[in-house]
């Protein structure tokens, strides 16, 4: 892996839109292309990427807001992890481990030539296949330990005993305990 390329695996012609299209039109053309992201390109120059859980996000997060009304780059990250054609599969590996991201945008002198994602690599080298699946699986464990403790956050109080006194009550989270108003405001 060390020889092979970033150029010799990605995909040349990614699939792009102008950074001033709506979401609604986004959201059309991921379902057309069957992909997972749309890399934001003005005049060659990659300005931003969005991807598919951007748009759920700003649905969500927007609702009162039309999709029709919202601009890919209004949503797209500031900050985009790129790499050279020229970087290594290994140096590919790293990144998106490291990272957490499932493609990278190819750029050279800064214009967009292409883009390598997991499903490429694994395509070509399947036997990492076990260190992908691990970091996959890592961070949708932690995805899930983020909402649970959002959960419990916003369920914050509860019947039950309270782990300082022992009386039944209304519990509140307070200090990774379980405990009433009493204890929680003495």
């Amino acid at each position: 892996m060390e020889h092979i390329l970033v150029s010799d695996l990605m995909t040349r012609e990614p699939i792009i839109t102008k950074p001033e299209t709506n979401l609604l039109e986004c959201a059309k053309i991921m379902v057309k292309k069957s992909t997972g992201s749309l890399l934001l390109v003005d005049k060659n120059k990659l300005v931003g990427i969005i991807s598919r859980q951007d748009i759920l996000w700003a649905l969500v997060k927007q609702s009162k807001m039309n999709l029709e009304n919202i601009n890919a780059i209004d949503i797209s990250p500031r900050k985009i992890l790129t790499i050279k054609p020229s970087a290594t599969l290994d140096e590919a590996v790293r990144k998106i481990k490291m990272t957490k991201f499932e493609r990278l945008p190819v750029v050279e002198d800064n214009k967009l030539v292409g883009i390598i994602t997991v499903k490429d690599i694994l395509n070509f080298h399947p036997e990492i296949y076990p260190e992908l699946e691990e970091f996959a699986r890592i961070r949708e464990e932690s995805k899930k330990l983020k909402l649970i403790e959002k959960a419990r956050e916003k369920d914050s109080s509860r019947e039950g005993i309270c782990e300082e006194c022992g009386n039944q009550d209304r519990l509140y989270n307070f200090n990774g305990m379980l405990v009433c108003e009493s204890c929680k405001n003495s």
